[in-house]
């Protein structure tokens, strides 16, 4: 019922900078928390940021300065700007939401995911 769609990945160089994008659709009341994960080879999916409806937004150590969440909520879409990037960065960045549907269930999304490689 909800469906995410990530853009934005691909190649760079260290200390470079890329801009991910996460636009939300399909038939939901509202969307809370939606956020950025990451998994790096052969380890678990970790948190990269999240922002809740009103703006508040929360990172991790690793990306905290350097990484800037972002959302519109007229179009459904969050964004992760990623600068001063690092081969250590390095991994696939999955797309999350937190939509409510109009029953009032409440559901955990999650895109396909996009591919970020950072060369050092």
């Amino acid at each position: 019922q909800v469906q995410l769609v990530e853009s934005g990945g691909g190649l760079v160089q260290a200390g470079g900078s890329l801009r991910l994008s996460c636009a939300a659709s399909g038939s939901f009341f509202a969307i809370n928390t939606m956020g950025w994960y990451r998994q790096l080879s052969g380890k678990q999916r970790e948190l990269a940021a999240t922002i809740t409806k009103g703006g508040s937004t929360n990172y991790a150590n690793s990306v905290k300065g350097r990484f800037s969440i972002s959302r519109d909520n007229a179009k459904n879409t969050v964004y992760l700007q990623m600068n001063s990037l690092k081969p250590e960065d390095t991994a696939v960045y999955y797309c999350n939401a937190v939509p409510t549907l109009s029953t009032g269930a409440v559901y955990n999304v999650w895109g396909q995911g996009t591919q970020v490689t950072v060369s050092s």
